[in-house]
C-alpha cells in the first residue's frame, strides 16, 4: 500500500501565495509521477500539474506562470508552490501518484484525502 499526506492548505486573499505539499510512503518500488487535482464545489475533478520522476513538468493553461511544481525523489515529495492566488483557484487539492510497489508488485495511481484552499477577493 502507497499512502499520500498533503499539508499546505489554507484560506488566503487574492494576490497571496501558498505552498503544498505531500509525502508518499509505503511499499514504495518507485514513483513515475506525481501530480495535484483539484475540485471545486459543483464542478469535476482537473489537472492542475504533473511531474515526472525525470523532472518534465506539465501545467494546465489556466495556472501557467502561477504555479510551480517540484519533487524531491529523496523524500517522496511532491510540492505545489501557488502564487498570485485568484478566487477561482478556490478548491480542493489532491494529489496524486502513479509509479510500481512491492509486496507483490505491481502498479499504484493512488489518491491524497484533499487540502481545501480558499481564496478570498
Amino acid at each position: 500500500q502507497v499512502l499520500l499526506v498533503e499539508s499546505g492548505g489554507g484560506l488566503v486573499q487574492a494576490g497571496e501565495s501558498l505552498r503544498l505539499s505531500c509525502a508518499a510512503s509505503g511499499r514504495i518500488v518507485s514513483i513515475n509521477v506525481m501530480g495535484w487535482y483539484r475540485q471545486a464545489p459543483g464542478k469535476q475533478r482537473e489537472l492542475v500539474a504533473t511531474i515526472s520522476s525525470a523532472g518534465s513538468t506539465y501545467y494546465t493553461d489556466s495556472v501557467k506562470g502561477r504555479f510551480t511544481i517540484s519533487r524531491d525523489n529523496a523524500k517522496n515529495t511532491v510540492y505545489l508552490q501557488m502564487n498570485s492566488l485568484k478566487p477561482e483557484d478556490t478548491a480542493v487539492y489532491y494529489c496524486n501518484a502513479q509509479g510500481w510497489r512491492w509486496g507483490p508488485l505491481e502498479n499504484y495511481d493512488t489518491w491524497g484525502q484533499g487540502t481545501q484552499v480558499t481564496v478570498s477577493s
